[in-house]
């Protein structure tokens, strides 16, 4: 105790003892006033700190954090999507001039979140959000699995663009009529949220409409690298990688833009079309993993092989109207193995194979693959 009232004393300069002139000691043991020392001059402030932080903590909850979340940013710069619906929102936009992939994904962004959950309020259902009676007008089934339903994702996103190109196809000839004015595919966006009949009245974008464009304009940068035909970098990958799915590698229709000979409508022609006789041989052209073989409405009797990553992508190959499917889901085939036969199903006007080539969920020209090896 009385060191400790010794520290006081020296730090305030006060002490019981008797005044200097009243002690009788030699001046060199007198005891100076002395400041805090060094330590303490290095301590204190830190001690100070420590408890302030502890104090602000308390109250806010714990430290800010200095990264803020930045998940839309990220987002924004790739294409955040299923990659099995990327074929299909490409081949539903390809139906019409007007509409983009990037702009159907963004609307069922807008609609859904990408989410099937029913909407027991509005009565909408799947990720394009649509109503029993929307259905019946709009619901086909696309993806050949023997049932139509706004719940099939792939359903779901034809009717959306088969929906969309006709109010693309309405807004158009009202522009050229010169009874609207404005961007064509705001102009069916905005049809798409309140009618034809809104957007003639207003002769252009309604006000009731503005919201819903907004929405899905700041949704379409996540989504624009679907309107690229090939990933960037998919041609560098191609080469003497597939050999010839049938022989020999005749081609009837090449991969590109051309008119459907039955349709009359004209958009990509997704792969190459070998002709072939009736029930010639079909083999795998490479080695890889059956992922779906069955009928579909369009394609007839289809085959879709994954083959695993090249260079990084997802490589897959197709092939359809075949007369015969002679593999399965699940089955591990080799370049060479047969997989079908050559037949007309489908939307098809003769026996032919037509071969695709899918790359990261992007159809890419399989003949830059096939050079070599076929």
């Amino acid at each position: 105790m009385n060191d400790e009232r010794l520290t006081v004393a020296e730090a305030t300069g006060h002490t019981d003892e008797a005044p200097p002139e009243q002690a009788e000691q030699p001046p060199e043991r007198k005891r100076r006033r002395r400041g805090p020392g060094l330590l303490t001059l290095l301590l204190l402030p830190a001690l100070v700190t420590v408890i302030g932080v502890a104090s602000f903590l308390a109250l806010t909850g714990g430290l800010p954090n200095p990264w803020p979340d930045d998940s839309d940013s990220k987002r924004s710069s790739g294409v955040d999507v299923d990659p099995s619906y990327i074929p299909w929102l490409r081949k539903a936009a390809s139906a019409c001039t007007v509409l983009d992939p990037s702009v159907l994904a963004a609307q069922i962004d807008q609609l859904s979140g990408w989410s099937d959950d029913t909407d027991e309020l509005s009565g909408q259902k799947g990720i394009a959000a649509f109503t029993d009676s929307e259905w019946r007008t709009w619901g086909k089934d696309d993806d050949g699995n023997g049932k139509a339903s706004p719940r099939e994702p792939a359903d779901a996103i034809m009717a959306l663009g088969r929906r969309d190109c006709s109010l693309a196809e309405k807004v158009t000839e009202l522009r050229t009529e010169g009874r609207v004015n404005g961007d064509l595919v705001d102009l069916t966006l905005a049809a798409y949220a309140t009618g034809t009949d809104a957007v003639t009245k207003a002769g252009r974008v309604p006000a009731e409409a503005e919201t819903y464009l907004a929405e899905v304009h700041k949704l379409l940068p996540r989504y624009e690298a679907l309107d690229r035909e090939d990933p960037a970098g998919a041609g560098g990958a191609a080469g003497a990688l597939l050999t010839a799915p049938v022989s020999p590698l005749t081609i009837t229709s090449p991969y590109g833009s051309r008119e459907h000979p039955l349709t009359g409508v004209t958009k990509l022609h997704t792969g190459v079309d070998f002709a072939a006789p009736q029930g010639a041989q079909v083999v795998a052209a490479r080695g890889g993993r059956v992922v779906f073989a069955a009928p579909t409405s369009a394609y007839g009797n289809r085959v879709v092989v994954d083959h695993g990553t090249i260079q990084g992508k997802r490589l897959e190959t197709t092939y359809s109207h075949l007369s015969a499917l002679e593999t399965a889901v699940g089955q591990s085939v080799e370049a060479g193995t047969p997989i079908g036969r050559v037949g007309s199903t489908g939307l098809s006007t003769g026996p032919h194979l037509h071969f695709e080539v899918v790359l990261d969920g992007y159809y890419t020209d399989p003949q830059p693959w096939l050079v070599s090896g076929g």
